[in-house]
């Protein structure tokens, strides 16, 4: 059964930015685009063992700080190898100026 939950402060993430959070067994990375949109995957690359908040965001995509293939944060795909494997994307809602993630 799915949940909604409560993962940051809208505040706390950066436009242009992204921050990783810990929820219930999942490693989260939230991201901002510029143009203030907010969007959650799997925080880890799945090419190799990097995390992507930690990588440089650029419109949709995130760009593995390891070794720069790349990830459309609005529905996991792989976009730029060497990473092939899409990553899993979480539904994402903003309320009250909190950031609420929809994980299972």
């Amino acid at each position: 059964m799915s949940q909604w939950v409560d993962v940051a402060a809208e505040g706390d993430i950066f436009e242009g930015a992204a921050i990783g959070v810990a929820v219930g067994g999942h490693d989260i990375a939230v991201y901002k685009t510029e143009a203030g949109e907010v969007f959650a995957t799997h925080n880890i690359c799945s090419h190799a063992d990097a995390r992507l908040c930690d990588g440089f965001l650029e419109g949709h995509e995130i760009e593995c700080p390891y070794h720069q293939g790349r990830f459309d944060i609005r529905n996991g795909a792989a976009t730029l190898e060497p990473c092939v494997d899409a990553i899993r994307s979480y539904p994402v809602k903003v309320d009250g100026g909190r950031v609420w993630v929809e994980i299972d």
